[in-house]
């Protein structure tokens, strides 16, 4: 609340309102990402509301519920596509409602008489088409969003962490332990983190907590030199020398007043290190080193779309959708870092 109220803040958030590109692409970023977050609203081959004799049933939120509960002649999971039909048929007063995407994204709709992948179609109800096993492709783009977003905002979190309080460190207290701290960081830099990957690879499946890990394990090193110079800036000026006089500690130093000054560079390089997760994500998919089919993953999708050009629609979404959300970021990054121009507003406290 106290960051709101001041004035610095303020100037800095009406100057990225004036940024109209970028402020309507941080709100459709934010609807989008939020949008993700229910996908399993959006897109699901379970229901979201059975009406039948009478009463309600809610199957995405709720157990598994199989066909003989709605009166069909089958003890697995019901399919409501179908159901719907059959109730349609009936005009008995039952009904189904499906997502806006009847379909799951681990989901095979083979298509009697036609072969995986097929073409986008508004009667079959694939409005992007399907992939070479005949899963939906727009289900899979947006749980692939999903699973991108998350994992590069956790990955951000990780090499914010590390990076910021190394680098804080090194900065303010300089010396012996800047120096062996640059030394290793050159080495850990120079490491190949790709062929880490392939070795890990090699050995176990990756998951998505492992390949985060791993990423975090080698990403935290590029923050870490923006604010090693930061806090060497911050460390030089006289509110920071007239802290110590008044017998201030290093860590409220750092935490009161060199962090706050250094927020500018923080929050520029959000934008962009998001970007760089989702980029380094699809990458790895793309590669096979990335997440465990079947997970949903634009850099599968990406994958089999080069392997069949024949089935545009497979590449041309997944490449469009790729495009939009990094052509967004880095709008918002461009409003961000003209917000925090620091020619514009400096301020020390």
């Amino acid at each position: 609340m106290a960051l709101l109220s001041n004035p610095i803040a303020q100037k800095r958030w009406r100057r990225f309102k004036q940024s109209r590109r970028g402020y309507v692409s941080a709100w459709l970023l934010l609807i989008l990402t939020t949008l993700s977050f229910a996908a399993e609203f959006i897109a699901n081959n379970r229901a979201l509301i059975v009406a039948y004799d009478g009463e309600l049933y809610f199957p995405t939120l709720s157990a598994q519920y199989s066909g003989r509960d709605f009166g069909q002649d089958y003890d697995y999971e019901a399919n409501y596509r179908d159901l719907q039909r059959h109730f349609a048929d009936q005009k008995q007063g039952n009904w189904v409602l499906m997502p806006p995407v009847p379909f799951g994204p681990l989901e095979n709709d083979l298509i009697d008489g036609d072969f995986p992948p097929n073409a986008p179609s508004l009667a079959t109800g694939h409005y992007l088409g399907t992939d070479t096993s005949g899963r939906d492709v727009l289900a899979r783009l947006i749980y692939g969003f999903r699973t991108a977003m998350l994992f590069s905002l956790i990955l951000l979190l990780f090499n914010y962490a590390i990076g910021v309080a190394i680098g804080c460190m090194m900065g303010y207290w300089g010396g012996a332990f800047d120096l062996i701290f640059q030394r290793l960081i050159e080495i850990w830099s120079n490491v190949p983190f790709l062929y880490v990957i392939m070795i890990v690879a090699s050995v176990i499946t990756p998951g998505f907590w492992t390949l985060l890990f791993i990423m975090a394990f080698f990403g935290w090193t590029g923050m870490t030199w923006y604010m090693r110079t930061a806090t060497y800036k911050e460390v030089a000026r006289d509110y920071v020398m007239a802290a110590r006089a008044l017998g201030a500690s290093g860590s409220r130093i750092v935490f009161r007043h060199i962090l706050p000054n250094s927020v500018s560079t923080l929050v520029t390089f959000v934008p962009f290190s998001v970007a760089s997760g989702i980029t380094a994500l699809t990458a790895l998919d793309y590669l096979g080193f990335g997440l465990p089919a079947p997970t949903p993953s634009w850099g599968e999708l990406l994958k089999q779309g080069t392997e069949n050009l024949e089935s545009m629609w497979i590449v041309s979404s997944v490449v469009l959708a790729m495009t939009l959300i990094l052509m967004l970021v880095a709008y918002v990054g461009e409003a961000i870092r003209d917000a925090y121009d620091p020619r514009t507003f400096s301020y020390y406290d």
